[in-house]
């Protein structure tokens, strides 16, 4: 292998890492499961705030815990990232 092609094949993996990185940073970026379970939480929200009446405050507490839920879920996508 001649100099040249050393340095040749040298300069492109060198310029090929930090676009490894990128993809590496994307894919885990990603959370495919933590992406779902904050979609369905946002839909258990809409349905309990869809339900009749109150059921003696458990609603308004169920409604409050799945805010809450909410809110980690994205703190933990955020954390990721």
């Amino acid at each position: 292998m001649t100099t040249t092609v050393r340095r040749i094949l040298t300069v492109a993996a060198v310029a090929a890492l930090p676009a490894l990185g990128f993809v590496a940073g994307q894919a885990i970026a990603y959370q495919p499961h933590m992406q779902s379970a904050l979609d369905h939480l946002r839909a258990a929200r809409a349905e309990l705030s869809a339900a009749a009446a109150d059921k003696g405050g458990h609603r308004l507490r169920a409604i409050g815990y799945v805010d809450r839920a909410i809110e980690e879920t994205r703190a933990g996508i955020q954390y990721a990232r």
